[in-house]
């Protein structure tokens, strides 16, 4: 899968193109469409990798409906951007901001640095949630059970970012098999599958794993597989913290592109780094392979 297939198919509608594509017919002139918001004279990076420019943007509901060379536009708001730059929101591929917008929506951290949307789930995820799971250790429950459920908690209690996520393989996991160091049975397997395919129904992005880590390590590739194919027939996306990033950091990435072959299955690798000085000159090799296998 090339980079330029991820970024069309998963980047811009998770919201990255959002600047450029959603433009609704612009409103010219003092004659034209009141908009909600227009921001003025600001330098306009769109997300296309092209040469920024000074022009105009408008805003109207939720949509852009103006982008532009500089135009003279009505509005209820109007910010002027001169020296300033004017961007999509930036995403947080991997963001573990769950719990902290939980107890404040603002999310001023993240805000104020640009990032409109957080893609929740390494890994694990809000859900889905057994009746052990949903415990808290003060004794009270978690007020949802589905992937589904807890995102619209958060939408809920008043998030300003946007949201999405993947449903995590750990927590299909620990929901069936709980901790034990073991293969998953049949049975077992069966529901994790329903389960993924639930989250996906509810929105999930796709799956994620992360492998370095127990439980999520107990699993085998054949169950990650498996679990795969069940995400896949949703078209989302497959994403790992690998089993290494060490001293197995190739079989590691050997073990990524089985699942995405056996599961034809679009996939992405959290982080594609080498630990520790040993370990630093396999790159140039994981480099070459990730490249081959996007051709």
């Amino acid at each position: 899968m090339s980079l330029k297939k991820l970024f069309a198919d998963f980047l811009f509608p998770l919201g990255l193109g959002l600047l450029v594509v959603s433009c609704a017919s612009p409103g010219r002139g003092p004659g034209g469409a009141r908009h909600d918001v227009v921001i003025q004279n600001g330098t306009i990076y769109d997300g296309s990798g092209g040469v920024p420019f000074v022009g105009t943007v408008a805003i109207r509901g939720d949509r852009i409906s103006y982008l532009g060379a500089p135009a003279e536009l009505r509005g209820k708001t109007v910010i002027d951007a001169t020296g300033k730059a004017v961007s999509p929101g930036f995403i947080n591929m991997l963001s573990w901001t769950a719990n902290a917008l939980r107890r404040d929506g603002k999310s001023q951290s993240d805000i104020r640095q640009g990032v409109t949307l957080e893609v929740l789930g390494e890994g694990s995820s809000l859900g889905p949630l057994n009746t052990s799971m949903r415990r808290r250790s003060d004794g009270t429950d978690v007020p949802w059970t589905t992937l589904g459920q807890g995102l619209e908690h958060l939408v809920g209690v008043g998030v300003s970012p946007n949201l999405a996520s993947f449903v995590g393989a750990t927590t299909l996991r620990v929901h069936e098999v709980g901790y034990e160091n073991r293969p998953a049975t049949e049975a077992e397997l069966e529901r994790m599958q329903a389960l993924a395919r639930a989250a996906m129904e509810e929105g999930a992005v796709g799956m994620s794993t992360a492998l370095i880590y127990a439980p999520a390590d107990y699993a085998p590739t054949e169950e990650l597989v498996s679990l795969a194919k069940a995400v896949a027939e949703y078209d989302g996306l497959y994403i790992s913290h690998m089993r290494s990033e060490g001293s197995q950091l190739l079989e590691a990435l050997d073990e990524l592109f089985t699942i995405a072959r056996e599961a034809r299955i679009r996939s992405e690798i959290y982080h594609l780094k080498a630990s520790r000085r040993g370990n630093w000159h396999k790159l140039d090799e994981l480099i070459r392979r990730v490249e081959q296998a996007q051709k």
